[in-house]
């Protein structure tokens, strides 16, 4: 066997021309089409039209003009059938031994601000993926390339035996197999969010992967960071490392955990994690300000964590965030003197995202969890209240400052794991107690973590109070505040309690439960 065909039709023509020559000095005969049949000519490599291969001109704008018996029997031929030879003898219909087609930018069309549905259609390719799918299929004879930089390699096999190997074709295609997966998934989820159904019968998702990882949560797991296509800027995918080693499993699921918490706020915010729980938040007048918050939030539970901010970080708050050994750092961006001080630190992470989305502004997006043998689909929790949304059910009303200070805490207790109970003072966190089998158990460890300070303080309840003992603790703390959803059979227990100690308690009506 040796390759003496290839179809050649490209939309990103990376590398083509090149490539296309030297398959010609090997005394491959070039067919193509459009766009890329006319580059070719202009750059002087010798190239047949499809109409000459067809005996049929490109007709309807370029809409058919592969889809013809005179190229899909050319892929589709088993070589070795005496069948097939006679068939294809019979009809003068020729083999081809290499497609070569990468396919319309659907993908860069719907990324466009305002695209136009008809512009969306016009994108999706046709003839690319019947031509790579039968190529891929008859994998055994035919070599299909949809990637550039598989070109170098595949010369290289060429030169050296005139084809190449049934191990290298086995893998083409399942390239070929998975971009063609790919490229419906995202036609399929473009169309079902224009038709208003994002949660049909059939859930496709595609992924591009970004690295590999040296191992997942624990050393003995493989794993790797993929990327959703059109992933908006301010997202953990699509950020920029700055500075320091490659990102870890545990290191991206904090991450992004610490840029989803702090972009609960439109005012300076940073955000400390650790395991995915927030162990500080502070919001403050300046980055600066926000950071000291977060850090005397738990000076202790920082230490090798991540911290997130919501503006460019300075060379004053730089210059704190150096004493402290953290993983990452996480901001819109650095000026220059911060970074000279934070590159100074070899193990250091820094990331810069673009324009965060916050408060208000952000878009609720679908949350994909595996389970075992399948997965459970959500939104993203992007709920917010404000005052106007508070129902006070206490004899005595918060005060402005309490106010102020149960709807900080709302915004961040959303993002701990249930049952979750967090204290806030000062507009910033003082106690947090994360994924407890009961909830006054939660309360006992922020209380506990609080200490003094708890005192004067604010509580905020991820889920309503199964009976009136979480009021008790926070009495018995000095807490003159609490938050929670409400919906209980025994809210009026919790209610009855905190007037007898003269806490102010409102509803929000909407629990944020996190598993």
């Amino acid at each position: 066997m040796s390759i003496k065909r290839a179809l050649v039709s490209v939309s990103d023509k990376t590398g083509i021309v090149e490539f296309c020559r030297e398959l010609s000095k090997l005394g491959v005969e070039i067919i193509s089409t459009g766009g890329t049949k006319n580059l070719l000519a202009l750059e002087g490599v010798p190239v047949i039209g499809i109409s000459d291969v067809t005996g049929f001109p490109e007709i309807l704008d370029g809409r058919v003009k592969t889809l013809h018996p005179a190229v899909h029997s050319g892929l589709l031929a088993v070589r070795d059938s005496e069948e097939h030879q006679a068939q294809m003898k019979e009809l003068g219909l020729d083999y081809i031994d290499m497609v070569v087609v990468n396919l319309y930018p659907f993908q860069e069309t719907i990324a466009k601000p305002n695209v136009e549905y008809e512009d969306a259609i016009e994108n999706i390719d046709i003839g690319g993926p019947t031509m790579l799918r039968s190529a891929a299929k008859n994998h055994a004879f035919v070599s299909v390339v949809v990637d550039s930089s598989d070109y170098a390699g595949l010369l290289e096999e060429i030169r050296a035996q005139g084809d190449t190997t049934l191990e290298t074709r086995k893998r083409l295609a399942a390239k070929v197999f998975r971009h063609t997966a790919a490229y419906d998934a995202l036609i399929s989820d473009y169309l079902s969010n224009v038709t208003g159904d994002p949660l049909p019968e059939r859930f496709t998702v595609t992924y591009e992967k970004i690295q590999d990882l040296r191992y997942g949560e624990n050393p003995h797991q493989k794993a790797a960071f993929y990327r959703k296509p059109l992933a908006a800027a301010d997202t953990l995918t699509s950020a920029e490392q700055l500075h320091g080693k490659e990102l870890s499993y545990n290191n991206i699921n904090d991450a992004n955990a610490a840029l989803q918490i702090v972009k609960e706020f439109e005012e300076p915010a940073v955000v400390a994690v650790k395991h995915m729980n927030p162990c500080g938040v502070g919001i403050g007048r300046s980055v600066l300000e926000a950071f000291q918050k977060a850090h005397a939030a738990d000076p202790t539970s920082i230490f090798g964590g991540i911290v997130a901010a919501n503006r460019i970080i300075d060379e004053d708050t730089a210059l704190l965030l150096k004493e402290i050994f953290l993983e990452i750092i996480l901001a819109p961006g650095f000026t220059k003197e911060a970074l000279e001080v934070l590159t100074k630190k070899k193990n250091i992470r820094l990331l810069k995202v673009g324009e965060l989305q916050s408060g208000q502004n952000r878009k609720s997006q679908f949350v994909v969890t595996s389970i075992d043998g399948g997965m459970v689909v959500q939104e993203s929790d992007v709920h917010s209240v404000d005052a106007a949304d508070l129902k006070v059910v206490t004899d005595r009303q918060p005060t402005e400052e309490e106010l102020k200070q149960l709807l900080f805490g709302w915004k961040v207790v959303k993002h701990v794991k249930s049952n979750a109970i967090l204290l806030a003072k000062d507009s910033m966190t003082i106690g947090v107690g994360a994924g407890q089998m009961n909830r006054v158990g939660a309360a006992k460890i922020a209380i506990e973590q609080a200490g003094e300070k708890a005192k004067g303080s604010v509580l905020a309840s991820d889920a309503f109070f199964p009976m009136g003992d979480t009021v008790e603790e926070a009495a018995k703390a000095g807490i003159t505040a609490i938050i929670q959803p409400g919906g209980s059979v025994k809210d009026e227990e919790s209610i009855k309690a905190a007037n007898e100690h003269g806490i102010a308690m409102v509803f929000t009506g909407v629990r944020h439960f996190k598993h």
